[in-house]
């Protein structure tokens, strides 16, 4: 299926609206599973989720985006785009990992940070940039999971990960292709050929280095097993999670900054620029 699947095909079935969400696979992984709310500043936000669960015996704190299923649910949920309350909420569930060397796990599913008037004014600019820092030196593993969309610094602010694995028709993108369309060609229309030109699918972006793996999903995406998929990642989790737990602290954060030192690179030969 995956070959003759296009990169728009993978952006529709990315947001299928009965895609696993990420209470989806909490549920589906924790024996048990504590959701934590509010930030201490300003409230609670429904977009992101996050608490204390067991993950094959060991106790880790999970944090993701949440999408509903269907029109009022993704109202309260600000259709899984968190307001600045939310990284909030996830920084301090990461400071609170960190504190009880707990490992973490995120689910990213969103089509980006929420834009509004409101959110800049209570610093939603500040709340991203802080999460990326602090996960930039967290003192403990993280593991990053793309289930859906990964949108923009919305995706960015809970994705900085010692792993970063994707469902196999998960896109994961600087800006959605319809927002692409229009600032190059100034038309939305134009969406699947942004979709294609941007390389944002799972296959592209492996590729390329950006993530570490890719979760296979059941025939006809992850919608169509719900039961299958999370099993399935939970085997992609568990042994990511040996390998990273077998790290001191002081040899996790060297290769976690060796790994986002090296995207990115310039290389140039005597024919032409390219980057890697």
């Amino acid at each position: 299926m995956t070959q003759t699947l296009t990169p728009w095909d993978k952006v529709q079935l990315a947001r299928h609206m009965q895609r696993p969400r990420t209470l989806d696979y909490i549920r589906g992984l924790c024996d048990d599973f504590v959701e934590l709310h509010g930030d201490r500043r300003y409230g609670d936000d429904a977009a992101i989720v996050g608490g204390v669960g067991t993950f094959e015996g060991r106790t880790v704190v999970l944090v993701g985006h949440q999408k509903g299923r269907d029109a009022r649910e993704n109202i309260r949920r600000n259709f899984g785009m968190p307001h600045p309350e939310g990284y909030r909420k996830a920084l301090r569930l990461f400071q609170h990992a960190e504190k009880f060397g707990f490992p973490v796990i995120c689910f990213i599913d969103t089509p980006g940070a929420n834009p509004n008037r409101e959110s800049e004014e209570r610093g939603q600019a500040n709340a991203i940039a802080e999460n990326i820092l602090v996960m930039a030196g967290l003192k403990t593993p993280i593991i990053a999971c793309v289930i859906g969309e990964g949108g923009s610094g919305g995706a960015l602010a809970i994705g900085v990960g010692d792993r970063i694995l994707m469902l196999e028709h998960a896109i994961y993108s600087v800006a959605s292709p319809e927002a692409a369309a229009s600032i190059i060609w100034r038309d939305a229309a134009k969406a699947p050929d942004a979709a294609r030109a941007m390389r944002i699918t799972a296959q592209d972006l492996l590729e390329l280095g950006i993530i570490d793996e890719i979760v296979p999903e059941p025939p006809g995406g992850a919608h169509t097993d719900m039961g299958a998929i999370v099993a399935t990642l939970g085997n992609y989790l568990r042994r990511h999670l040996t390998e990273l737990l077998a790290l001191d602290v002081a040899t996790l954060l060297e290769r976690r900054y060796a790994r986002y030192r090296a995207i990115g690179r310039y290389e140039e030969d005597s024919r032409q620029a390219v980057f890697a």
